[in-house]
């Protein structure tokens, strides 16, 4: 494949004409205005979400009525109770599920093409999605849940707004989004199925269109090296003035991008060089943290100076959660007013028949709970298997929560209870305490065997391998994070009784990147685990590296 060529016919326009960029900022400015000054109230918000979230449940319910899932628990008459029972009662007509509850239903109304089944009339829309040891899910998309996406897209840019982004500025030049596969298959019912940008991508038209980058031919590409080469290609000539997208792949491209660079103009340093203009980084996904030193590194070529804004999303295939609301302040503010209704079950009792949910009015902080959604798209008490802990709860202000893992992915064979938030925390220790460049990770249990102690195996990419005291000195300062955060792995770890020291196991970067590759699961809408309570993942992914 011609990469150059591919880039080249993916510009016949490299900047969008002023006269079409001024008139989309200005009404888009105009827009996100009153928004913006309503999302600004937390007094407000922190006094009425409850009642937000209580009358998005009564419409879903109401709309859902005469549903196939909507008959069978008994919507119609749930829709008429009062305002203090209506929550519970619906609690105790519709269970807690996942998706292997979904999945009969979902293939139906995808695979058949039965209208009515979990939402009114045929839900046209699908988004694959996967885990990286799971099977294909599919996701409905309906028409509403496009609307409720639409709405929360308006969002990041009345906060970007908020944090001091000139909405005119960014529309000027062009707003690159680094999605998945805009590809989609269609069914002979006219049922349509791809990566949840693909699905999205479409709704791009005149005249934003004309700010829009990569455009629709290289947003199309499925093998992602070659997708990367080519929107780096296209965007050297480009004014990129926003970039979205997962922070692993992002850096990726802007990496990409500054070597393209420096084949033609010997004198670019960094990013900046290449896109000036650059003024916002909307990124999602994965935790930031760990990119954040690379990030600032190839952005300025120091340290201490980052792109001049950044803002974190929380999406989903199952709907957009949250968005970050304060400038540096790592806690999302939950979407309460978009179309979705949420509960929180306490970790602990996810996979108990009588778990308990609390709405964000029942909330409390510090407790890690797994978020439930009923979607605008006919997911009723969904498990979405993410695990959070607020930082604002109800009246305080709108709720704002941190992803700290997921419910499955865990490590616990020794009774060290630990998650990926404790594994992010002590990489990070790791990191800053070393001085060394790090990459993607994983961490698994070491199971006892002949001359093997049980203990804990991180699996991590550097940039250049290190030497094996600076390894030692990178597993010392990741242990004693472990420790300080984590009571159970403490205890474990003391005087080396229960567990061994951690073992710390250099891969080159990129590794992560050819085993997801190998497994299927290359590209924007995909993450590499950061834990996992087996060794099919690590083991895996070292074998994969020995590989190279």
């Amino acid at each position: 494949m011609n990469l150059t060529a591919v880039a080249d016919a993916a510009r016949p326009i490299l900047a969008p004409s002023r006269r079409w960029t001024g008139a989309i900022g200005a009404a888009l400015a105009l827009r996100l205005t009153a928004r913006a000054r309503r999302l600004s109230n937390s007094r407000w918000w922190g006094r009425h979400t409850l009642r937000i979230q209580r009358e998005t449940l009564r419409r879903l319910i109401g709309h859902a009525a005469g549903t196939e899932f909507g008959r069978r628990h008994s919507f119609g008459t749930l829709a008429g109770r009062p305002d203090e029972q209506l929550i519970a009662a619906y609690r105790a007509a519709v269970p807690i599920a996942d998706y292997e509850a979904f999945r009969p239903l979902m293939q139906r109304m995808r695979e058949s093409a039965e209208k009515n089944v979990t939402w009114p009339g045929l839900v046209l829309d699908w988004a694959e999605t996967s885990g990286t040891t799971g099977g294909e899910k599919f996701i409905p998309v309906s028409r509403q849940m496009m609307k409720s996406n639409y709405r929360a897209a308006l969002d990041i840019f009345a906060h970007a707004a908020r944090f001091g982004a000139s909405i005119s500025n960014l529309t000027s030049g062009r707003l690159l989004f680094l999605g998945g596969s805009t590809d989609v298959t269609v069914s002979r019912a006219g049922i349509r199925t791809g990566d949840l940008s693909g699905l999205v991508t479409p709704l791009i038209r005149w005249p934003l269109s004309e700010v829009y980058s990569p455009g629709p031919d290289i947003a199309r590409m499925t093998h992602w090296p070659s997708k990367i080469d080519a929107m780096a290609r296209l965007t050297l000539e480009q004014d990129i003035r926003m970039v979205s997208g997962m922070a692993s792949w992002a850096l990726v491209l802007f990496q990409r991008v500054v070597e393209i660079a420096r084949e033609q103009r010997p004198w670019v340093n960094s990013l900046r060089d290449v896109w000036p203009n650059l003024e916002l980084f909307v990124h999602g996904g994965v935790k930031y943290a760990p990119f954040d030193p690379r990030v600032r590194e190839i952005w300025s070529g120091h340290p201490s100076e980052d792109i001049p804004r950044r803002l974190e999303v929380y999406p989903a295939s199952e709907g957009f959660i949250a968005v970050q609301d304060t400038p540096g302040d790592p806690a999302l503010r939950l979407h309460t007013d978009i179309g979705n209704f949420y509960e929180f079950v306490p970790l602990e009792e996810i996979d108990r028949p009588d778990a308990r949910a609390f709405t964000t009015a029942g909330v409390e902080r510090g407790q890690r709970y797994v978020v439930v959604m009923t979607t605008c798209a006919g997911l009723w008490r969904y498990i979405i298997g993410d695990v959070v802990e607020f930082d604002t709860i109800p009246p305080d202000g709108p709720p704002r929560l941190r992803i700290v893992g997921r419910h499955r992915h865990f490590i616990n064979a020794f009774g060290e209870n630990l998650i990926v938030e404790d594994i992010e925390r002590a990489v990070i220790a790791a990191r800053d305490a070393t001085g060394l460049r790090t990459g993607e990770f994983t961490a698994a249990p070491v199971y006892p065997a002949a001359n093997q102690r049980a203990g804990l195996q991180l699996a991590i990419e550097f940039d250049t391998p290190p030497p094996p005291a600076a390894i030692e000195h990178f597993r010392d300062a990741f242990d004693r994070s472990l420790r300080a955060t984590n009571v159970d792995y403490g205890v474990k770890r003391t005087g080396d009784l229960g567990m061994a020291p951690p073992k710390i196991s250099p891969v080159p970067m990129g590794a992560f990147h050819r085993w997801m590759e190998s497994k299927g699961k290359l590209g924007g809408q995909h993450k590499a685990p950061r834990c996992a309570n087996h060794r099919e993942i690590i083991d895996g992914l070292l074998a994969t590296a020995g590989e190279c």
